[in-house]
């Protein structure tokens, strides 16, 4: 079967025809890269991976991220094989995590509007989750455009932002919600990283925010002021009109571009239910910015 694009908003796009547990042909390859680029979310049903075959999927689009640098699991905690992120509510023998779990309050920091990995010095381009099992409600995840969002600011907004630089870091994000509590060893490895606050895409060059809840401040501005514009920005790019919600089912896969979207994973109220959500990261091209320029302004 052909591959066919289906839109459900200016952000997402219905995947029919392809079965991903097979290898791909360069056409269907690249119909999906086509898809990410017009679309910058692309929802695939009924898609029965093992974790090798998200894993090889994943590969054909891309080189992967290394999973490490952005949790706090001690590699005895970990549940998933190398390659795969854990973004669930489980622990290692898939028993959903205490309320007062350290991983799981951590873990809350993904209910804010964010991109994945913009607090690494290169951030993620591809994010591909696969949901293997999902609560009976709630639990939907979120998506806003970006480009729209940059399209629809004021002249004088975007003259505003347009050479602006932005330090994030998981630090920043986790202490939005009270969790404060890191380690020395995590205070080095979430250390800011510096990302441009408006990008272009390399094949279409169209304009849209960089925003995320990890970003917690600009260089050149004074914390509280810099605090303030940024989530007057997310409030704008979150509007109704520019987001996408997504309710999963079983077996769903969707792959989402950071470069052009933030997204939010939003509550479940029954605790016991399982959310078991394996994702894989396709890295990024390059820094958005020269690390070098850390605080200095320069």
């Amino acid at each position: 079967m052909t591959i066919a694009i289906r839109q459900l908003h200016s952000v997402c796009g219905e995947v029919e025809g392809v079965d991903l547990r097979r290898p791909l042909a360069p056409g269907e390859i690249a119909s999906i890269h086509a898809g990410m680029d017009r679309f910058g979310v692309l929802v695939f049903h009924d898609q029965h991976l093992t974790d090798d075959q998200q894993l090889e999927f994943s590969r054909s689009l891309g080189p992967l991220e290394e999973v490490d640098g952005g949790h706090i699991s001690k590699p005895e905690e970990l549940r998933l094989a190398e390659g795969l992120a854990d973004v669930s509510n489980l622990d290692r023998d898939g028993r959903p995590l205490e309320r007062s779990d350290r991983r799981r309050m951590f873990g809350l920091g993904n209910r804010l509007w964010h991109s994945d990995s913009s607090y690494r010095p290169i951030p993620a381009k591809y994010s591909i989750l696969s949901g293997r099992s999902v609560p009976s409600f709630g639990g939907d995840t979120q998506f806003a455009d970006m480009r729209a969002a940059y399209d629809a600011l004021d002249d004088e907004t975007k003259a505003q932002v347009e050479d602006l630089v932005c330090e994030h870091s998981l630090i920043y994000s986790r202490g939005q919600l009270g969790f404060s509590e890191f380690t020395a060893e995590e205070k080095v490895k979430f250390a800011p990283v510096l990302q441009r606050l408006v990008r272009a895409h390399p094949t279409t060059r169209r304009r849209s925010l960089y925003l995320s809840s990890h970003a917690g401040g600009i260089i050149g501005w004074p914390m509280p002021e810099a605090r303030f514009f940024l989530r007057d920005l997310i409030e704008h790019a979150t509007q109704r009109e520019f987001v996408h919600s997504h309710r999963w089912r079983v077996n769903d896969l969707v792959i989402w571009d950071n470069r052009q979207t933030m997204h939010r994973v939003r509550p479940f109220k029954d605790l016991t239910e399982r959310r078991d959500m394996r994702r894989t990261t396709i890295a990024g091209d390059g820094p958005t910015i020269a690390q070098e320029m850390r605080r200095t302004g320069t």
